[in-house]
């Protein structure tokens, strides 16, 4: 896991002031972020505590994955159904219909939660990683706090109805970005538009996939108190973006509204890159050094997502002592680069000395001291 790239997503995401752009949604809770910056384009009640449904698979998914990774599990594996796994599906939700005192493959059950949200394919995946649903669900909980899921809880893992199994929009984002970047070799599944097991066919219940541009996950999630609900992705010319709806009054409103917002995401803003790393950005007088002036460079890269129609809002100031003074040595911190983004937190950089420039002799600092006397500049 690249743990910079995550660390600066989440201070982001959690840091971000929202762009309260112009454009409503019929979902009760929401979020839209872009993943390369942590930008948040859209956030209603991101915070807020929900049912989270079938969306808290991604959760699910994640420990499976792990377990993949790790090799505790292979996807060659036969895991044997429990009663419990075949029960659980049969009370109520999606299934994949897995049959009681059969091996079933672990690839064919990631699909079956994958695709097909399988409540069944879920608790066997559990039993399978921890011996029993209770015991994953317990080792959920403390790695959803481990990765930054900060107002999360989970009760079974299949998303069924529980008072105390909640999420939030921004937790979710955060989840999906995990999976997206921890996971790149597993990730793929999410964008299968269908699997068929036991000769029954299922279609993936994702609406963005094959009507969004780049769309390739995550998962949808429904019941009657959490309403229709969407965590979906999409990548366009290394641009990714996340989005998480909730409590949408129907599937074709949950259609309806992820198309509509991923398009807005990806037609109205748009990725900028201000600085690179090391780039010069300004030279700074140095009192007393050998080189009068040291060129300030960005100690690192600087990407923001803002409105296409607001690009001449971008205000950038540079911030330093003048003069610098001598010795100044390359790579010491020099000064400060402050980006005001439109709709955005400002972002602020370290500018670096981007040469050395020692100190002078006694003979040319008197000189100079003489100078700045008789003149009054450096």
């Amino acid at each position: 896991m690249r743990t910079g790239l995550f660390a600066c997503f989440l201070f982001a995401l959690f840091a971000a002031q929202p762009a309260f752009a112009q454009i409503e949604t019929l979902a009760k809770e929401a979020i839209i972020v872009d993943a390369n910056s942590g930008a948040v384009l859209l956030d209603k009640s991101a915070g807020e505590r929900m049912p989270t449904s079938s969306m808290s698979k991604l959760m699910t998914m994640y420990m499976v994955f792990e377990a993949l990774k790790s090799g505790q599990l292979k996807l060659t594996d036969e895991l044997l159904v429990s009663e419990r796994a075949w029960k659980n599906s049969m009370d109520e939700g999606s299934r994949m219909y897995i049959q009681v005192g059969t091996k079933v493959k672990v690839e064919d059950l990631v699909r079956g939660v994958i695709v097909q949200s399988g409540n069944d394919a879920s608790v066997a995946l559990a039993e399978g990683v921890a011996g029993t649903e209770e015991a994953f669900v317990d080792a959920m909980n403390v790695r959803a706090k481990e990765i930054g899921l900060k107002d999360s809880h989970f009760m079974n893992a299949t998303g069924l109805p529980d008072p105390e199994h909640y999420s939030t929009p921004r937790d979710l984002a955060i989840l999906a970005y995990r999976i997206i970047t921890d996971f790149p070799d597993y990730y793929p599944y999410f964008a299968e538009k269908e699997f068929t097991y036991n000769k029954i066919k299922q279609q993936n219940r994702d609406p963005l996939l094959g009507r969004v541009s780049g769309a390739d996950g995550l998962k949808t999630g429904h019941t009657e108190v959490a309403g229709y609900g969407l965590v979906g992705s999409a990548k366009r010319e290394g641009r990714r973006v996340i989005m998480v709806l909730n409590g949408l009054p129907s599937k074709k409103d949950r259609e309806e509204e992820g198309i509509k917002l991923m398009e807005w995401a990806f037609r109205n803003f748009e990725a900028r890159k201000i600085v690179s790393k090391g780039e010069r950005i300004d030279d700074a007088p140095v009192w007393l050094g050998q080189e009068r002036t040291v060129p300030l460079i960005a100690a690192e890269d600087v990407n923001v997502v803002m409105p296409r129609a607001k690009r001449a809002e971008l205000k950038l100031s540079i911030k330093f002592k003048q003069p610098l003074m001598a010795p100044v040595k390359a790579g010491e911190e020099a000064g400060t680069l402050h980006i005001e983004v439109p709709e955005q937190k400002p972002v602020s950089i370290k500018l670096l000395a981007g040469a050395d420039s020692p100190r002078k002799g006694v003979f040319g600092r008197v000189k100079d001291r003489l100078h700045y006397l008789l003149t009054g500049s450096f």
